[in-house]
């Protein structure tokens, strides 16, 4: 609820609505597949605990993240409309699930037209996250699009008041930090150790914690506006 009053209001009446389509709530262990790429899907999932990836694989074995998902996230509610998703979805920690069942998704924005518009909003980010991802891969040094992904964690887990100033939990092993950046393990370490004798960041036991928010920011040339913080009444 969180993620959605920062971007416009939200009335007593909507949410009871909105928590009234939970028609579930599931836990999955880590490192399970929880959708499959081309498999038909009925219901949509909304993160309540943990964090997932939306993923790729080649034939080879080797994966590409396209997205990580934090508490708060509708994790595939673009399969409300696809019926069926181009990508995994795999949970990287133990994740609690709210289920969502499409024709309860149906009636709630059929009955609140302010809530479809808000909910097609968070779709629309989801997309421009993805851009900005794309861009880091394809135009960012490796330095800067670690620093970049750092930032932007900061930013959507402060949205969920899941961070104590500039620290907040990092469970991702080096394999699946080298799997969202398009780097090799050893290129990861090595690149996260620039970071720290830069002294900008501390990864330690699954937590990180930024150093200089600016100085950080400025390596990764880090700009919120893709994440869209700004109320917009629709």
């Amino acid at each position: 609820m969180k993620k959605l009053r920062l971007r416009d209001s939200v009335s007593p009446e909507e949410e009871a609505a909105i928590y009234g389509m939970i028609g579930d709530i599931v836990d999955h262990p880590a490192h399970s597949t929880i959708v499959h790429a081309g498999r038909d899907i009925r219901e949509s999932l909304l993160l309540c605990k943990g964090w997932l990836g939306r993923a790729k694989d080649l034939p080879s074995g080797q994966r590409q993240m396209t997205e990580l998902h934090v508490p708060g996230d509708f994790a595939d509610l673009h399969g409300f409309t696809l019926k069926t998703l181009d990508h995994d979805l795999v949970t990287l920690t133990p994740c609690r699930m709210a289920v969502v069942p499409h024709e309860r998704l149906r009636k709630l924005t059929a009955d609140f037209p302010h809530i479809a518009r808000l909910y097609w909003t968070m779709t629309n980010i989801d997309a421009a996250i993805h851009r900005e991802w794309m861009l880091s891969l394809g135009r960012r040094s490796a330095l800067a699009r670690m620093a970049h992904l750092f930032c932007e964690l900061l930013v959507r887990l402060r949205i969920s008041g899941l961070t104590d100033g500039n620290s907040y939990d990092f469970p991702l092993t080096q394999v699946e930090l080298g799997e969202c950046l398009g780097l090799t393990s050893v290129h990861v370490n090595r690149t996260l150790q620039e970071l720290r004798r830069m002294n900008l960041i501390q990864v330690e036991g699954r937590r990180a914690t930024i150093l200089n928010l600016p100085e950080l920011q400025g390596v990764a040339d880090f700009d919120d506006q893709y994440l869209y913080l700004e109320p917009r009444p629709r």
